[in-house]
């Protein structure tokens, strides 16, 4: 028999220093290893056994899982595929006496989402000594037993199973006693004290034994109690149990101080021989926390709460023994049954935060596993998503869930998700447990900026400083960072020929837009500049914007004066017949303004006049009129200051000076040339007849031209105008335009000048109007041909400039037709003179 025992135990031995590793039919895989092994043991290469690519572990994120809230006793080691020992192992702490110890857990692999489960079988190794309950075990017997009496002993209790637990008892050789084993029903062995020889009290009172218990592991491991013997008078009946086992089954919500069950034995001896007592003869340590015996009376109870996801199932030995240590067993098998008492567990396996906003519907975005510690449909669990969010849960494998998305994100709308799953499972009443996952969406470059407005105006004054602000654009972008940062730019363009960066430049961090140079509003009245507004991201976007730019006029242009020729630039008279009535039209003074709006509204004034209230101007209109009659007593020389005024502010203005001659013939010309000789200094008469000696030598060497002189006689040439032309096109400027009601270029008057053809000056002209208020010519004037140069040099004053001496001494000898023969050398006389001291 013991040899083959000893065979059984070198079969276990032999199994357990190996790893078995046996694939199942559902690519699952199963290892059989021994407890103990140290942390980071290899216990099979399970990336081999299932046909994984060790290379891709990592990036699948393999990982163990474990069944409930079990400790993670495994881990895999990703670079090899090999699952290594991650916890100290003891077969006898996590399946206590149960003869199959079984570990199930998972092996988790992401991209796309599989499980593997593998079952872990924990073999036993003999790595617990036997012990015994009590250190003494005290016999009394009585001298009258015979020989061949067998006592029961105390079990030796091993938390080993199998061959390592329990197989042998050692009795130290003595001349009484022997040991004999036996097995019990459920694979244990126990010894009984046999009276070999018979006891003599009057020989020995007491004896002192040590029994041995041998359990079958290699080495073999032992442990001793002692055995005291009394001896005393006959006891010849040990107690017998009512039952051979007690079968009790228990909720697992059983409160404290529950009474299990009570065992009850009885001994046919009497008096006190017939005295029984309980005690636990065989019970694990988890066992005896739980439960406690009452050693009278046989009531279990159970002293801490039960649990029926640590333990299902408690089997116990409870012993009766008589006051003189006769003894007998029974079996107390106590089943725990489940109560909803567990609410299920969410766990967050995986979840991929944050997720850009462009995800695909039906994208992953994490795992979830759910577990619930009860069982069958205390165990049955359903999760669900509870908010109404772009989000489900989709079942996969298991207990797993796979959180996908059911709609289009759009950061700029929802940033965050705060997502409440929750849990329930199918216990009466059912449990449920709920976990928020915050969920953040990562931002894509999806929003091009965008303009606070569809255009923008800018109104710049002239004449504005380099550099000075013109206006801000603005553009938002709703992405987020770099995304939403918005630089401003110019796009390329021409304003008049020149590159628009020429006229402008833009902050680009600020959409501020600044002038580069002064602006000129009569050469430039408004351009536009197209603004571009891109942001920073990859690929980046972009709009655009129109800005008008419009320079406002200022005051920056004088009026400037056409007619007549502003004073010191030509020299004009206008000749004013005696008879002209009291509002007849004399002459008219035309101005403009480059400026623009009431800046060019120009007005006309009287600043000095040598007959004041003779002559008016039209504030407006810039037409000379006679206030009165003109009579004898006025002056025939009439000097005339007027000014224009522009409506700028402040207002700008010029001066002009009209020359006037009250006379009905220029036969009377004579007395004003000698009054004005007179005046003039001998230095300058001396030039003149320098001059004159010239002109009359110049004028004999012609001769022949004077045959020529009746036939001029005859024509009348015109001086300055013919027909409706106001003003010879050398007094306008160009690049001069017209405003309405301003300048004074729009008149229903239209000038011409006319000299007498008797006449031997021709310094002056009468002015001719269309206006039914001006005053007729003198029927015996005639045009003459002549160049408004010819009538530079007199001030109107009554006194000759340089070159009005000679100028109008020369037409009293000279008829008017000869007169552009000879001005080109009075021209040359007149630039030689020296200006007047």
């Amino acid at each position: 028999m013991e040899d083959k025992r000893y065979s059984a135990a070198a079969l276990t031995l032999g199994f357990c220093l190996f790893v078995v590793a046996a694939r199942s039919a559902f690519g699952d895989v199963s290892y059989s290893f021994p407890e103990e092994m140290k942390r980071g043991s290899v216990i099979g290469n399970v990336a081999k056994d299932l046909g994984l690519d060790v290379n891709r572990l990592s990036a699948r994120k393999a990982r163990i899982d474990t069944e409930g809230n079990r400790k993670r006793y495994c881990d895999i080691n990703v670079n090899t595929g090999e699952l290594t020992v991650a916890e100290r192992i003891d077969r006898e702490e996590i399946c206590s006496d149960a003869v199959s110890c079984v570990l199930h857990c998972e092996l988790v692999l992401e991209g796309p989402l599989v499980l593997h489960r593998i079952t872990l079988n924990i073999d036993d190794v003999n790595d617990n000594f036997p012990s015994f309950q009590r250190d003494v075990i005290k016999i009394e017997l009585s001298e009258s037993v015979v020989k061949g009496t067998r006592f029961r002993l105390d079990e030796a209790h091993d938390a080993d199973i199998g061959i390592n637990t329990v197989q042998n008892y050692h009795l130290q050789r003595n001349e009484y006693f022997i040991v004999s084993v036996h097995s019990n029903t459920d694979g244990g062995v126990y010894c009984e004290l046999v009276l070999d020889k018979e006891l003599d009290r009057e020989q020995q009172q007491e004896l002192t034994l040590t029994l041995t218990a041998v359990d079958g592991g290699t080495p073999p491991r032992s442990g001793t109690v002692v055995i005291h013997v009394t001896v005393l008078d006959a006891n010849d009946n040990a107690p017998v149990f009512s039952q051979s086992v007690y079968k009790v089954s228990l909720p697992e919500n059983s409160p404290l101080n529950t009474v299990v069950l009570t065992v009850s034995a009885t001994d046919a001896d009497e008096g006190a021989n017939g005295e029984i007592t309980y005690d636990f003869s065989r019970i694990s340590d988890k066992a005896r926390s739980i439960f406690s015996l009452d050693h009278k009376t046989g009531r279990v109870k159970i002293i801490k709460s039960l649990d029926y996801e640590e333990d299902s199932k408690f089997e116990i030995r409870i012993q009766a023994m008589d006051s003189f240590g006769l003894k007998s067993d029974t079996k107390l098998s106590v089943s725990v049954t489940d109560v909803n008492d567990n609410a299920p567990v969410i766990i967050m396996k995986s979840i991929h935060s944050p997720i850009p906003e462009d995800a695909l519907i039906g994208a992953e975005v994490g795992i979830i596993n759910v577990q619930d510690r009860d069982s069958e449909k205390n165990g049955q669990v359903h999760c669900s998503v509870q908010q109404s969010v772009p989000f489900k849960l989709v079942p996969s494998i298991k207990n797993y869930y796979s959180l996908v998305t059911t709609g289009e994100l759009d950061r700029e709308l929802v940033s965050d998700y705060n997502i409440t799953i929750t849990a329930s499972d199918e216990g009466s009443p059912p449990l449920s447990s709920s976990k928020t996952l915050h969920l953040s969406v990562a931002d894509v470059n999806d929003n091009p900026p965008v303009f606070e407005e569809q255009s923008y105006s800018a109104h710049v004054k002239e004449n504005n400083k380099a550099g000075s602000s013109v206006c801000r654009v603005a553009a938002r972008d709703p992405d987020w960072r770099q995304n939403g940062t918005v630089v401003y730019s110019l796009s390329p363009s021409d304003v008049s020929g020149a590159p628009v960066s020429s006229f402008v430049s833009i902050n680009g961090d600020t959409g501020v837009l600044h002038a580069v140079r002064s602006f000129d509003y009569e050469q430039l009245k408004s351009f536009k500049v197209l603004v571009l507004a891109r942001d920073n991201g990859s690929p980046p976007l972009s709009s655009n914007v129109s800005v008008s730019v419009w320079i406002g006029d200022e005051n920056d242009n004088s009026p400037q004066i056409l007619y007549p020729s502003p004073e010191g630039h030509s020299f004009m008279t206008e000749m004013v017949p005696k008879a002209a009535q009291s509002g007849s039209l004399v002459s008219k003074v035309i101005a403009v303004d480059a400026d623009s709006g009431q800046n060019a509204w120009l007005s006309y004034h009287m600043v000095k006049a040598t007959e004041p209230g003779l002559f008016t101007i039209g504030e407006h209109s810039g037409e000379i009129r006679t206030q009165r009659d003109i009579s004898e007593s006025d002056h025939m020389k009439q000097n005339l200051v007027l000014s224009v005024r522009d409506n700028g502010q402040p207002s700008l203005s010029v001066t002009c000076t009209v020359y006037l001659l009250i006379s009905d013939n220029l036969a009377e010309l004579p007395e004003l040339k000698d009054m004005s000789y007179e005046e003039s200094s001998s230095k300058l008469t001396f030039y003149l007849i320098i001059a004159l000696v010239s002109v009359s030598t110049f004028f004999l060497t012609f001769i022949i031209i004077v045959l020529a002189v009746r036939f001029c006689h005859r024509r009348k040439s015109r001086l300055l105008f013919d027909g409706a032309v106001a003003i010879p096109s050398a007094y306008l400027p160009p690049n001069y335009a017209e405003v309405e009601g301003a300048g004074t270029l729009r008149s229903s008057y239209n000038y011409d000048a006319y000299l007498t053809t008797g006449s031997r000056t021709s310094d002056f002209k009468f002015i001719t109007s269309y206006s039914d208020r001006t005053l007729p010519a003198d029927p015996t004037l005639k045009k003459t041909h002549a160049s408004v140069e010819d009538l530079e040099g007199f001030d109107g004053a009554g006194n000759d400039s340089q070159f009005a001496g000679v100028h109008g001494f020369t037409t009293l000898f000279i008829p008017p037709c000869l007169l552009p023969l000879i001005y080109p050398f009075i021209q040359i006389i007149n630039e030689v003179i020296p200006e007047k001291e």
